[in-house]
């Protein structure tokens, strides 16, 4: 089953969006903060992780750039979800490392087809 890091501090959101992923088949891991999605990155080493930007205790963008930096971590692909929807929120997110890019409020269908493009590219 593949294994999904969300990190989310708005708890309607990470609840919503962890049961609409369980019931499409994926095991979803929780972090409330970036702080807490870099070692549980770390230590269940998941399959693909969803990231939040504007987060407490560490940012996304800064969580990103140290599960990238770290060898454990470093090819686990990441999407970030912001309600940031510039251009240049974008580029900062790919800068950060991330894998790609989704803006809230999510759109499954299309957030699980980015999923499944990254899962099929990393193996």
């Amino acid at each position: 089953m593949t294994r999904i890091l969300l990190v989310e501090d708005n708890e309607m959101n990470r609840d919503m969006l962890s049961r609409r992923l369980s019931r499409r088949g994926f095991d979803v891991l929780i972090a409330e903060n970036g702080k807490a999605g870099v070692e549980l990155a770390a230590s269940e080493k998941p399959d693909l992780i969803l990231m939040d930007m504007s987060l407490p205790v560490m940012d996304g963008w800064e969580a990103t750039r140290l599960i990238k930096a770290n060898p454990v971590t470093s090819s686990i692909p990441v999407i970030a979800l912001t309600a940031h929807a510039m251009a240049s929120d974008r580029e900062m997110a790919i800068e950060a490392g991330c894998d790609d890019y989704d803006s809230k409020p999510v759109d499954l269908p299309q957030l699980v087809r980015k999923i499944e493009q990254l899962l099929t590219t990393r193996h």
